[in-house]
């Protein structure tokens, strides 16, 4: 009974918190700064998601204290917010702190948010500090130069706190940080802490360094990279810490960007193949999601020279990888080489690697290269995609796992529309069909699906000619559980191919099957006429649909019954 109560109160002040607006709003101005926020800042202990809600409110609460003139009263509630144990109270009172601090005039900032800033920075709990250290940007650029000095200090003193949590703090707000600064204090003091914190005990630390890096490189003239930068990052990418190496993987594309072409070509190339061959699957497989973008960015002179000589051969030993999350990140971005490389390359080179990573017994690997055929559907053309990948694909088409055969189906629609619709008329028309007959159910309800988008892609003129014919005739198969997947695929295709094709063609089978010997057939076919009925116009609802269901409402099974009886009730037969 007393959780009850416990859950009830927190639950009671947390909605009194989120209505903090409009408390504010009945006390006015004057009491709200007075009364409501003192009062705050007095009882700020409590459970941690009052808290986190009531830091959220306070970061929207600038006009209800009478506007950016007196913004500062915000900050004592803030202010203890911002020290409290749990991070996710922590981080959102320095998200609202940040907001407020635009409202802030210069002068105020100087007098009332920067002595905060110091406040906390100088604090005896790491909690304090940590949040100290997503402040210092946001008041930067508008002080004076003595109280800049005085923030850069500060900043300094936390990059190398004893405290790790701190010093992480200080990483993952360096590049933010570097943005404000001027370029001569970028040099100077920016270049040393990265330097320091990229080389800091803890993985945690040297990995938000890398973050960092990126920022530093895009603010730097060419020609102080080689000398400032390139040190820590190529250390980086060889760091004992796979964490780190996987964090310069991560952000290689962002690198190579951030420190152009001649450092990309003598320097990154070099360390991305290191990275594909890294001893750590974690690390290939992000240096492997790279590849594309990497090969993209590349100065266009010796594009193909570097891939073809340094990329490439890496990128083979990625497609065979003994971990699957390597081999499906690298699937998901090779069949964009094909574009970089050109259509003799990608038959000489590409098309051997794409065909192995359609047999790849991982069925992740598998899709993501059929999802992205047209890449290279548009370099070489149909005829020789047709050729070279189609015969692997209606291999797994035809998998003696269901599974398979079902994720095949999946991308159907998406490789209908890459292929067009004579070339799928010829080459994977009967495949479709075929899997409608399937012995797993699953497979039979998939391949339903997948006519009606193939229809939405080929349209109904389409359907009439080759699809509705076949569906039609498995009416007649000795089967029920095929004569049952007609209804289905019925149900499925009606409202794609339309009132003609459904009155016409559609229709008759249906009315049709209701005097099948099976009953499962018989209630299927009330389903389908409740299904198919708004589609057909009232004439057809009265004279050929109403005579059927009211028959099968009087059938001797019950479910035929039952369903019969709901068709008719829905379609308001009765």
């Amino acid at each position: 009974m007393n959780v009850k109560v416990a859950i009830l109160s927190i639950q009671l002040r947390l909605n009194s918190i989120k209505k903090l607006s409009t408390i504010a709003l009945a006390l006015g101005v004057e009491r709200t700064r007075t009364e409501l926020l003192p009062f705050l800042t007095d009882t700020i202990y409590d459970e941690d998601e009052v808290l986190l809600a009531l830091a959220e409110q306070l970061g929207n609460f600038t006009m209800l204290v009478g506007g950016p003139e007196y913004v500062h009263c915000l900050l004592p509630p803030l202010e203890s917010l911002a020290t409290v144990e749990e991070t996710v109270v922590r981080d959102k009172a320095v998200e609202s702190l940040r907001k407020i601090s635009q409202e802030h005039s210069p002068v105020d900032l100087e007098v009332h948010f920067e002595p905060l800033v110091k406040r906390l920075a100088s604090g005896d709990w790491f909690t304090s500090r940590t949040s100290a250290c997503g402040l210092f940007s946001v008041c930067y650029p508008r002080v004076s130069s003595t109280v800049k000095a005085e923030i850069r200090q500060h900043f300094r003193t936390l990059c190398s706190d004893d405290t790790p949590m701190v010093r992480r703090a200080a990483a993952s707000k360096l590049g933010e940080f570097a943005k404000v600064l001027e370029l001569d204090y970028v040099k100077s003091d920016i270049i040393s802490l990265f330097t320091a914190l990229a080389s800091d005990e803890q993985d945690s630390v040297r990995l938000l360094a890398v973050e960092a890096c990126v920022s530093i490189a895009t603010l730097l003239p060419q020609e102080d990279l080689e000398t400032l930068v390139m040190p820590t990052l190529r250390q980086a990418a060889e760091d004992k810490s796979w964490r780190v190496r996987y964090m310069v993987a991560d952000k290689f594309s962002e690198l190579q960007k951030a420190v152009g072409p001649e450092i990309t070509k003598n320097d990154l190339v070099p360390a991305f193949q290191n990275l594909l061959k890294d001893c750590e699957a974690e690390v290939r497989a992000a240096a492997a999601n790279k590849v594309k973008e990497f090969c993209e960015n590349l100065p266009e002179d010796n594009r193909e020279q570097i891939i073809m000589t340094h990329i490439l051969p890496c990128v083979k030993e990625l497609v065979s990888d003994t971990n699957q999350h390597v081999k499906s990140a690298l699937a998901s971005v090779i069949m964009g080489l094909s574009t970089i490389l050109g259509k003799d390359n990608t038959i000489e080179h590409l098309l051997p690697l794409f065909l192995a990573q359609l047999k790849d017994e991982c069925p992740e690997v598998r899709l993501n290269i059929i999802s992205n055929l047209d890449c290279v559907n548009e370099v070489i053309g149909i005829r020789q995609l047709s050729q070279s990948l189609l015969p692997a694909i209606v291999e797994l088409a035809e998998d003696a796992k269901w599974r398979v055969r079902l994720a095949i189906i999946e991308y159907m629609p998406l490789l209908a529309g890459q292929l067009g619709v004579e070339f799928f008329d010829e080459k994977l028309n009967t495949l479709c069909m075929a899997w409608l007959i399937d012995h797993v159910y699953a497979i039979r309800e998939a391949a339903t699906c997948n006519l009606m988008k193939l229809v939405e892609k080929f349209g109904a003129e389409w359907a009439q000619n080759t699809i509705v014919p076949k569906v039609l005739g498995m009416a007649n198969d000795p089967n029920y559980l095929h004569r049952m997947t007609t209804l289905f695929c019925i149900n499925a295709l009606s409202e794609a191919c339309g009132q003609d094709i459904t009155t016409k063609q559609m229709l008759p089978v249906v009315l049709k099957m209701s005097n099948d010997q099976v009953a499962n057939v018989r209630f299927n076919v009330a389903k389908s006429l409740q299904k198919i009925g708004p589609v057909l116009d009232s004439n057809a609802l009265q004279t050929e649909v109403k005579p059927v269901l009211e028959k099968l409402a009087t059938d001797t099974d019950m479910d035929v019954k039952y369903f019969a009886q709901e068709a008719i009730s829905v379609l308001a037969l009765a």
